[in-house]
């Protein structure tokens, strides 16, 4: 195909986004503190807040607070045009039922639904994206609409090392159809890359483990293919020239600092105008995860989200997308965004509730940690004490209501609203 021009309100994509990280946050200084860490790699971290979970928040409780939003909005004939719900995750709660289950309950979606869950480290809520948005431009059901949610906690302590500082914890919410406010995709404009490979991996419900250097080559590695394989694609693509803006998937600002560098080099761009590119077209994107910390697969979807509501975007603007997901797997993608995808985003209050989180102390972390690490082991029953923890809830300004995770009775997990 040639290279895709501005085309706005036709297709499929991104009708709205919504992300939801938590009601507490630390700051990456205090961890850095706490562990005794090297102070000196905070900036290559390029970090300042990670979100973490207080015990009555898990993967189901991130993925209907991050949804919630855009399914209220929805007028009843539209939310039942809501066929397909996936939920992405790293975190199942269970080997046979899925996340997505307990989600179509809270979010009161039509029983006329498909629902599963997908896994493919932090590139499953991206490969959801494109595989939902083939099946509605493909007519099959006029007018329907697909709920796409990575939704993620972290399970890490003083064992991830200088990977503890970048986790993060929460959802993305991405509602896809044929009225794309957010962001049509240039349907047919992808480029894939994937192999087999073990840099990092959750092998236990209470650990991750990650051979952080093989991780940043495959990373590196599938930027340059995938992109590749998009310019073999679409003609006359030009990675500086083609894209007004970049976003990638950001387990750390720093890691993309890196890749924008990798890939311009790689495609013979002058060194010197490296700088003012990465500030023009790629750190718009990058405030957002460098105060929640790496959402896993809704890591690109908060990057995108850091970008709509960085005031840049003002006119129809082509954006290129890289998501990768650890194993490996990875896919470069673009669409259109212009100021109404801005003012779409904007309206969920992102950036507000990122600020209103309330900060932990280091201890009140690692007290936090003994109980967060319980939080994806099967047991057979499990009370959770929010009392306990609503103290610290309540330090996060313009507090709202909110799903809650109170425990398991008979392996089966319970929630209410408060």
């Amino acid at each position: 195909m040639t290279e895709p021009a501005y085309v706005r309100r036709d297709g499929c994509g991104i009708e709205a986004l919504n992300v939801w990280c938590g009601l507490a946050a630390i700051t990456v200084q205090e961890l850095f503190r706490g562990r005794g860490l090297d102070t000196d790699r905070i900036d290559n971290l390029m970090m300042t807040r990670r979100s973490l979970a207080l015990p009555f928040e898990d993967p189901v409780t991130n993925a209907v607070n991050a949804a919630r939003p855009i399914v209220d909005a929805l007028p009843p004939e539209q939310r039942d045009r809501i066929e397909i719900l996936v939920t992405s995750t790293e975190s199942g709660v269970d080997y046979s039922k899925s996340v997505a289950s307990y989600v179509h309950e809270y979010l009161g979606l039509s029983r006329h639904c498909r629902m599963i869950e997908v896994k493919q480290a932090c590139f499953g809520a991206t490969a959801a994206v494109q595989l939902a948005t083939g099946y509605l431009a493909s007519g099959l059901s006029p007018g329907a609409k697909a709920l796409v949610i990575a939704t993620d906690v972290a399970v890490v302590d003083e064992r991830a090392a200088y990977s503890e500082p970048a986790a993060g914890h929460g959802a993305a919410a991405v509602l896809l159809s044929d009225d794309p406010r957010v962001m049509p995709l240039d349907l047919g404009a992808f480029g894939n890359y994937s192999y087999e490979t073990l840099d990092s991996a959750r092998p236990a419900p209470d650990f991750d483990i990650a051979d952080v250097d093989r991780s940043l080559f495959a990373y590196l590695d599938c930027l340059t293919h995938s992109f590749a394989d998009y310019a073999d694609r679409v003609e006359g693509v030009d990675i500086a020239t083609t894209f007004d803006h970049l976003v990638m998937h950001t387990p750390f600002a720093g890691l993309v600092k890196a890749a924008h560098r990798k890939l311009m080099r790689d495609r013979g761009k002058p060194a010197g105008e490296l700088q003012e590119d990465f500030a023009r077209r790629v750190v718009p994107s990058l405030r957002y995860p460098s105060l929640v910390g790496n959402l896993c697969s809704g890591s690109v979807y908060l990057a995108l989200a850091s970008l709509l509501d960085s005031g840049t975007v003002t006119a129809p603007s082509r954006v290129g997308v890289f998501s990768y997901g650890s194993g490996c797997s990875s896919e470069f993608f673009s669409g259109v965004v212009d100021a109404e995808s801005a003012a779409t985003v904007s309206a969920m209050n992102i950036g507000t509730h990122v600020e209103n989180r309330a900060d932990v102390s280091f201890d009140e972390y690692t007290g936090l940690l003994e109980e967060n690490l319980k939080c994806l082991v099967p047991v057979q029953d499990r009370m959770i004490d929010a009392a306990r923890w609503e103290a610290i809830g309540q330090r996060a300004v313009d507090r709202k209501e909110i799903l809650a995770f109170t425990g398991v009775k008979n392996y089966h997990r319970q929630y209410t609203w408060r």
